[in-house]
């Protein structure tokens, strides 16, 4: 390959999460490229958003359609990124590099939450240069099977693997409970907890309107005095916990397979658990917000004289923080029930198999318009 060569690389990314990140590593990706790569080649960076995991998790059906369009377009380098874990074989999947075709898969997943960013625009810089050096070295002689940096590292949960697939020379696989673990909390970011706190918003307005109405209330003063620490913690879960439910069968999240075998059933669990945390999140930040915003209301509408003689004690920091925190909690139970209000856009957004529907649709849209 001439030294002053372009090459020509594409960001195929799943819509919605993954078009963002590559729109945002592409950047400053062709100056990276090039001064990493050091010897005067100059990169062209396309980005596309297109569903290529719509109807399909199987790495080598991705592989396939990839393969696919990187052949209509007459790419030199396509790296497809994901918001979904892959598996293979039992393996959760990180990325898979086909150097023969200029290609690889990689899962955004793998990379964890903690400095996301960073590893996702370290991890396509890698695999980019990985496959043009590749592609350099095999038009003079054997192809080199570099490591990428991203994956390798003494404490890195992520190891290299070993694959019986012809089509895949270069395979990363996340490995141990600190793997899962790093898994987990990346397709937590992936399902952009933030996006869910807008999406309640009608469930938030019941809340605030039940807990305007609670405060003043002469019963809960009573109940809110006589309620240990302990007890108000229990009233927190609880009521975090009924709203995290109600929204899960409300908006039909849990996700389910006919498929028992058990790669199915990781995947299940895996899907289940990043909704459970991600509406965890979401329902925290509200409860966090409710807890505020009804200290605020309390400082502003109590008056300490009736407070006192109702419940027979002085309206002091500590009776305004307890009250303002077990309204909060009854508010929250009010909440669960106005969401049933809600849009399910925001809400089940946070389910990967939701968004795969959503691709599903996509695609098949894609289909009638060529069709017409």
């Amino acid at each position: 390959m001439p030294s002053q060569a372009v090459t020509t690389v594409a960001l195929l990314g799943d819509p919605d999460a993954p078009t963002e990140i590559a729109h945002r590593v592409a950047r400053k990706l062709p100056e990276r490229l090039s001064e990493r790569a050091g010897d005067g080649r100059e990169f062209d960076v396309h980005v596309i958003s297109e569903p290529f995991t719509a109807g399909a998790e199987d790495p080598a059906t991705l592989r396939r359609r990839v393969l696919e369009r990187r052949r209509e377009q007459d790419w030199d380098v396509v790296v497809a990124l994901t918001d979904l874990p892959l598996h293979a074989h039992g393996r959760k999947l990180a990325v898979d590099l086909d150097h023969e075709h200029g290609m690889a898969v990689l899962s955004l997943p793998s990379l964890g939450g903690l400095g996301f960013q960073r590893r996702a625009r370290r991890a396509v810089e890698d695999a980019v240069l990985n496959l043009t050096q590749a592609q350099a070295a095999g038009a003079d002689g054997t192809p080199r099977r570099e490591p990428l940096l991203t994956f390798v590292g003494r404490f890195a949960p992520i190891r290299r693997s070993r694959t019986d697939d012809e089509a895949v020379d270069l395979r990363y696989v996340v490995t141990g409970p600190r793997g899962h673990l790093r898994l987990l909390l990346g397709m937590v970011r992936a399902n952009q907890p933030w996006r869910l706190v807008p999406g309640l918003s009608k469930a938030l307005a019941t809340a605030l309107a039940t807990g305007a109405i609670a405060t003043v209330n002469a019963t809960v003063w009573s109940l809110a005095g006589s309620l240990s620490s302990p007890r108000l913690a229990i009233a927190t879960v609880g009521s975090i916990a009924l709203m995290i439910g109600w929204l899960i069968v409300d908006a039909g999240l849990w996700h389910r397979t006919a498929d028992a075998s058990p790669e199915a059933r990781q995947r299940d669990a895996l899907y289940n658990a990043s909704t459970v945390v991600t509406l965890g999140l979401g329902v925290l930040v509200c409860y966090v917000g409710l807890v505020a915003v009804n200290l605020l209301w309390a400082l502003f509408i109590l008056n300490d004289r009736v407070y006192t003689s109702v419940t027979r004690t002085p309206l002091d920091g500590g009776q305004y923080w307890t009250l303002a925190w077990f309204v909060a909690s009854v508010a929250t139970v009010g909440g669960a029930l106005g969401s049933s209000l809600e849009s399910d856009e925001a809400i089940r957004a946070a389910a990967y198999s939701k968004r795969e529907q959503e691709r599903l649709r996509m695609l098949r849209d894609e289909h009638k318009e060529h069709e017409r």
